[in-house]
């Protein structure tokens, strides 16, 4: 089928942590048969911090932010027979939302793709007039990053026809492990970019983790730190490019992912960071969130952790010979279920079958 997908970015993981997910999903998709379109504004100077060069998987169409490129790329969901508007393009999203659904076939799927499914629903709550809210009557399938029961509950209460969970997974052909680095070593790196929802979080688990032990070298890697008051012990170096994410998470004694408020309060939602690290074979410290059982076995596969105090002790009492262990349990669990083919397989099915059933109302 034609898929016109209508998000952030494919090519740029600047200010955008959707990119390796996009990349997975619609690379996998693509080696079904699917046809796929990207559209991504050229916007927040991602452009000039591309990760990757356009992939022979997919056509990406960038257009000006501007409301004229902006109507010209939307006309085009007539031709499609999947139209896919994701959350947080961060440009005219309700524009592209509103003129999606306005511009494609009376036959064409309508998928909203919410990458950000927490922050989303409490904008919807908070606004009867959210473009999304708005927009759910005419939308045939929402699908999420994640967000497991609760988020499934909430779109369904909105009105939404089928709302499915697709987290993140891993693409073993682009995050693997590799030799360690000398810039990326320390006792414990984070990689995150700097945002109102998740800085209160990165100071309770990670920069008191930092202050409570300062003997041990901590790193954080994402843009928007270098602002930001660090503990003596603590390496900012900036934006980490996709390029280097294996080494940055293959070269630490461990590796910390923090979720931002919003998804550690409705849970189900492990980041990207989670399965890129695991399929690097690092240790990861996770901070704690409801379902992560669904994807490591804390002890064995992970550590999880309920404050600094907490990452802290884990630190201590960790090895080279238990964090190895566990990096490569991880790393088998991952790779055995939560892969990007797995993920891909589970939309093809849904938007096949979806498909086939939208026809069959259109032509009854």
């Amino acid at each position: 089928m034609r898929i016109a997908f209508y998000g952030s970015s494919l090519l740029s993981s600047y200010w955008n942590g959707a990119a390796t997910y996009y990349r997975g999903l619609l690379s996998d998709l693509a080696r079904r048969g699917h046809a796929i379109t990207f559209y991504e504004p050229d916007a927040f100077d991602r452009q000039k911090h591309r990760d990757i060069d356009p992939p022979d998987w997919a056509e990406v169409r960038v257009y000006p932010a501007t409301p004229e490129a902006m109507r010209g790329v939307v006309a085009e969901a007539a031709g499609a027979d999947v139209v896919v508007k994701a959350s947080g393009v961060g440009v005219f999203d309700r524009e592209l939302l509103e003129g999606i659904v306005a511009a494609s076939s009376p036959q064409a799927l309508r998928i909203f793709w919410d990458v950000d499914a927490p922050a989303t629903l409490a904008e919807m709550r908070a606004d009867p007039g959210h473009p999304v809210r708005q927009a759910l009557p005419d939308l045939d399938i929402v699908l999420t990053y994640g967000g497991g029961p609760p988020v499934v509950e909430a779109y369904r209460a909105f009105g939404a026809r089928t709302c499915i969970p697709v987290y993140n997974a891993l693409d073993p052909s682009t995050h693997h492990p590799v030799p360690s680095e000398e810039r990326f070593r320390a006792g414990l790196s984070f990689l995150g970019n700097r945002l109102p929802d998740r800085e209160a979080r990165v100071e309770q688990f990670f920069l008191d983790a930092a202050l409570r032990l300062p003997e041990r070298s901590f790193l954080i890697g994402g843009s928007g730190w270098e602002t930001k008051g660090l503990p003596r012990n603590v390496r900012h170096i900036g934006h980490v490019y996709t390029r280097d994410h294996n080494a940055f998470n293959a070269s630490p004694d461990a590796v910390l992912n923090i979720a931002r408020d919003s998804m550690a309060a409705v849970g189900f939602s492990p980041a990207t960071r989670v399965f890129e690290a695991a399929g690097a074979g690092a240790c990861l410290i996770t901070d704690a969130w409801e379902g992560v059982e669904l994807f490591l076995e804390p002890g064995r596969e992970v550590l999880v952790a309920r404050d600094g105090a907490d990452v802290a002790e884990h630190l201590r009492a960790l090895t080279p010979e238990r964090a190895s262990i566990i990096g490569r349990a991880a790393r088998a669990r991952i790779l055995d279920g939560h892969t990007y083919a797995r993920r891909g397989a589970e939309v093809d099915a849904i938007i096949k079958d979806a498909s086939i059933r939208k026809r069959a109302r259109c032509a009854a």
